[in-house]
């Protein structure tokens, strides 16, 4: 189902410096019409951080990186996740091919903050993480990616190459109309705190990530 007709509201250029001191700049665009009325981003790299071409949906898929915010990993660069370094990742490609990174207001797999840390607690009463979200009432996974195919749709994007390894990511934008013409894989980001966290995830879903050892570093 092709979801309601969103628009561009606003946009502006930000001068970032990524992780590794790697200079760049993105195109920010905020958006009016979204179904959830919050307050999600896009930021555009590479070309993308140029004005938009009128002609844009004629040319080759953009890479694009769809991130569901995760403060923790995020913005406080906490290993029990690998969601800060798939952050660090995606910008650095976009920087370097162009492309699109929309970052997506719903923190903990849609369950937001604090239920995440209470779910986290419950992780460290022997629960992993999908179970820890059911024992909080939740869906193993509640995330939603409607706004996406809409913050798209305003931009003018029909077709993408996903910078993803989950594939339900890629079913629900092609139920939304999206047509997702290459699914590029992103790194296993493996550290000292997520090994149990990134083997749950290879044994519940093991689509979600690429092959290989995730007992290497």
């Amino acid at each position: 189902m092709v979801p309601a007709d969103a628009t561009i509201r606003a946009q502006v250029c930000i001068p970032l410096t990524l992780a590794d001191g790697l200079r760049t700049t993105a195109r920010a665009f905020t958006f009016a019409g979204l179904l959830d009325d919050r307050e999600h981003l896009a930021l555009g790299l590479g070309d993308w951080a140029h004005p938009l071409p009128t002609d844009r949906a004629l040319g080759p898929p953009p890479l694009t990186r769809v991130h569901s915010e995760c403060l923790t990993g995020d913005v406080l660069g906490s290993r029990r996740c690998d969601c800060g370094p798939q952050l660090d990742e995606a910008l650095h490609r976009l920087a370097e091919q162009g492309g699109l990174l929309l970052y997506l207001r719903q923190e903990g797999r849609g369950i937001g903050l604090y239920s995440k840390l209470d779910a986290y607690v419950l992780q460290d009463q022997g629960l992993d993480t999908y179970e820890a979200n059911l024992a909080l009432g939740y869906a193993e996974d509640s995330r939603d990616y409607t706004v996406a195919a809409q913050m798209l749709g305003a931009l003018g994007v029909t077709r993408v190459a996903l910078l993803t390894n989950n594939a339900d990511k890629v079913a629900q934008l092609e139920r939304l109309g999206v047509d997702v013409a290459e699914r590029v894989p992103t790194g296993v980001h493996r550290s000292d705190a997520n090994g149990r966290y990134l083997a749950t995830k290879l044994r519940r879903h093991p689509e979600s990530l690429p092959p290989g050892d995730l007992l290497q570093g």
